[in-house]
């Protein structure tokens, strides 16, 4: 395949995904008192299987960056609603008012942070048939490497403010083509040097780098899965390649589902074969 045709097909394949318009949630908390610390709520469609429904955590991608918001997600987890899982969709803060500036130091940690801390109260007020003690992370991209982060809070370096215990009722993690590994993504630019900008540009990266790499943050001891597009020109393989074997070297076994002629939004579009493939994955492991 061309040059010319991969990005044709890319292109054709984001627009897809982002044709579908916005799913409304059952209810919305916030978590904290700016207007991003918000999280929506799906409430189950469907029985997915036997007892209350898990809860599916997800986390939208955009590079971190401001123009892309929880909203455009929304078809996913109207999909995880309609399959029977009770979905939490979080938002968080992200870059500025300039769409080139990715995340913002802290603040998106603390965010996300704060989301997951202050997450079983709210299910249990918003969801109540729901069971946050099974509770799965998920997210797209950018997403995808805070859903990796979000469960490795506990093997954070000491002394890092977004420590916390083992997340006992976490059922695992089912990371959608993630910047999971800031090294391989910063070499490759992916997303136009995003993963740097997120730790604060060059001054900062390697010093911060110990606190926000996934790659760096293992082995978790939860089960981790990734989803990755063959194809994908946005977040190559090589990310997700970089992380397993990172993993691997800990000592931990990651599982890597490859798509063939898939490329990076598919495993969100709900009319694409490869959302399906994500679905089931996260039902193997909520279930």
């Amino acid at each position: 395949m061309t040059d010319d045709v991969a990005a044709a097909r890319a292109a054709a394949e984001e627009k897809s995904a982002f044709s579908h318009a916005p799913v409304d949630p059952d209810a919305t908390a916030a978590y904290g008192d700016h207007p991003d610390q918000v999280i929506d709520f799906f409430a189950p469609r469907r029985e997915g299987g036997p007892g209350p429904a898990p809860v599916v955590v997800v986390l939208h991608g955009g590079a971190w960056r401001a123009p892309y918001d929880r909203r455009h997600l929304s078809p996913f987890a109207g999909v995880l609603a309609r399959r029977g899982f009770a979905v939490a969709s979080v938002e968080y803060r992200r870059g500025g008012g300039d769409d080139a500036l990715a995340g913002r130091w802290p603040d998106t940690f603390d965010d996300v942070a704060a989301a997951l801390d202050a997450l079983p109260a709210l299910v249990r007020e918003a969801l109540p048939h729901a069971d946050p003690r099974r509770t799965v992370l998920t997210g797209h991209s950018a997403g995808g490497h805070l859903a990796l982060w979000g469960a490795a809070r506990h093997v954070l370096p000491a002394g890092s403010p977004w420590r916390g215990g083992s997340p006992v009722s976490l059922r695992g993690v089912v990371a959608l083509a993630p910047i999971a590994d800031f090294a391989i993504a910063d070499k490759l630019d992916v997303c136009g040097g995003a993963a740097r900008q997120l730790l604060g540009g060059d001054e900062h990266f390697a010093e911060r780098q110990p606190y926000a790499d996934p790659a760096l943050l293992l082995p978790t001891g939860i089960a981790t899965t990734l989803v990755q597009g063959r194809a994908d020109l946005v977040v190559p393989q090589a990310v997700a390649e970089s992380y397993a074997e990172a993993a691997a070297k800990a000592g931990e076994m990651v599982g890597v589902t490859l798509l063939e002629d898939v490329g990076h939004f598919p495993l969100i579009d709900p009319t694409a074969d490869a959302c399906a493939v994500v679905v089931e994955e996260i039902a193997q492991l909520a279930w």
